[in-house]
């Protein structure tokens, strides 16, 4: 159920630039590192974290998508970090998405919209590759590459201090920009 639906043949275009970009998508696909995909909103940034994930080594391993804009901030951290019964009212034994993803991929969409508090969360585990669910005392080990994507200049966001630059150069470590479609 946490698979990745689309890849290249997915992708309409005729747009010989944007097709030429589908090489150096391979290029971030093989390799593991964390991807920051930059693009207008309507451009397809979802469908290329899509392609990346089903055309790397993690392909058969599980690949989630979270909208950061769409969960509140008193809600996010457990959805992506778990929680253990009775560490908040109504609080339940549950992995959070971390843990889902182990092995595969977390594609965070709308990256520009984390809290700052959930940004130094996030570098955490970034670094530490361990998560602790919330209410508890064990730190768990993690093995999940990040996607993220953005309809901001992160980097002016970072400029603006509404981003943390140490994250930013986290889940900056390659990029890729989607033309606009107006261009393609």
């Amino acid at each position: 159920q946490f698979s990745a639906k689309y890849n290249f043949e997915d992708i309409i275009t005729r747009n010989k630039t944007f097709l030429a970009s589908f090489d150096v998508l391979r290029r971030l696909a093989s390799s593991d590192s964390s991807i920051l995909i930059n693009g207008e909103t309507g451009t397809g940034k979802e469908l290329i974290a899509h392609t990346i994930h089903n055309n790397s080594p993690r392909r058969r391993k599980p690949f989630i998508v979270q909208n950061c804009a769409a969960i509140p901030d008193n809600l996010m951290e457990s959805t992506l970090f778990g929680s253990v019964k009775g560490s908040y009212t109504g609080a339940i034994d549950r992995a959070g998405l971390f843990e889902v993803a182990d092995g595969g991929t977390l594609y965070f969409d709308e990256i520009n919209s984390l809290s700052p508090d959930l940004q130094a969360k996030l570098l955490r585990v970034i670094e530490d590759k361990t998560i602790r669910r919330v209410g508890d005392t064990v730190e768990r080990d993690v093995d999940v590459r990040i996607i993220a994507s953005t309809n901001e200049d992160l980097s002016e966001l970072v400029e603006e201090n509404r981003f943390r630059k140490d994250l930013f150069y986290r889940l900056n470590v390659a990029s890729y920009s989607i033309m606009p479609l107006r261009e393609r």
